[in-house]
């Protein structure tokens, strides 16, 4: 009986850590080495893991609004779906690849600046990790960094994985 309520107890104190995941080789390199360094090596993971994909909404990946949307809207919706799919049918089978069962995944649409952070807030996360593009910072100011907003913006701990360079 106390090895049982010990376990529950454990479970319990489980810190959540919330990894962001999206259609880039950053995004997986940066759940691989979560899982290979923080999630896997103990045989007590003290951390409850959850994959977060953000799905853009179908109005902000056309971008406009026009003659001919209402024709390219399903064509968009549909290529959202196959994507969001994609990659947490990816995520989940590194995750079971690695021995991590237990994984939550979820698809939430918005900017992924915003469901990351609100993510954090719903699991009540310690730990917030997301891979960097390795952006220079021209391109970072106008496309917006995820991470840099997430760094700023999430009540937590945040760890940007940078994949490392591969030399030619």
């Amino acid at each position: 009986m106390a090895s049982c309520c010990a376990r529950k107890e454990a479970e319990r104190e489980k810190q959540v850590m919330v990894v962001g995941v999206d259609d880039s080789e950053f995004s997986t390199y940066a759940l691989e080495w979560t899982l290979d360094h923080l999630i896997t090596p103990s045989p007590a993971p003290i951390f409850k893991l959850v994959v977060v994909f953000a799905k853009p909404s179908v109005a902000s990946a056309v971008g406009f609004v026009g003659p001919g949307a209402p024709e390219v809207f399903p064509l968009v919706e549909a290529d959202i779906k196959r994507t969001a799919a994609r990659v947490t049918e990816q995520a989940k089978q590194l995750c079971i690849s690695k021995s991590v069962n237990d994984a939550i995944v979820e698809v939430v649409e918005g900017d992924p600046r915003n469901v990351l952070c609100e993510a954090v807030e719903k699991h009540h996360a310690s730990v917030l990790v997301v891979g960097s593009h390795g952006y220079g910072a021209i391109k970072r100011a106008v496309l917006g960094s995820v991470s840099d907003y997430c760094a700023h913006h999430a009540h937590c701990t945040v760890m940007i994985v940078k994949k490392p360079k591969t030399k030619h």
